[in-house]
């Protein structure tokens, strides 16, 4: 702790501004896991419910995965952070070019 520079004069402002930041990222995470397990029990209703077709069910179910995925990127792996720019880049790239090997195959075999 000695080795560490504080950013102002007064160390107490330093952590409680650290400590309240800390906070309200918990408290983000909390949020988001909640939502993330209450998006599961949905799909896991729609499957188990009779009621649905598969056409509506496979739809919706990669839906609830592409908003759970993108809840796990920016707030898991903190991707919403400072700093994270480059490697979000490199990362939405690199789905960009799977989407679009995809749909490459996909219409050369439908079509």
């Amino acid at each position: 702790m000695t080795n560490e520079k504080m950013n102002s004069v007064n160390p107490g402002n330093d952590f409680n501004y650290r400590r309240k930041k800390n906070a309200e990222e918990m408290k983000h995470q909390v949020i988001t896991f909640a939502l993330m397990i209450f998006l599961t029990l949905i799909a896991f209703t729609a499957v188990a419910y009779d009621g649905f077709s598969s056409w509506f069910t496979i739809p919706f179910i990669l839906l609830l995965a592409v908003i759970q995925v993108a809840y796990q990127l920016y707030y898991f792996m903190h991707m919403s952070h400072k700093g994270h720019e480059m490697p979000a880049i490199f990362m939405y790239s690199g789905i960009l070019v799977a989407f679009l090997t995809v749909l490459t195959f996909v219409t050369i075999i439908w079509w």
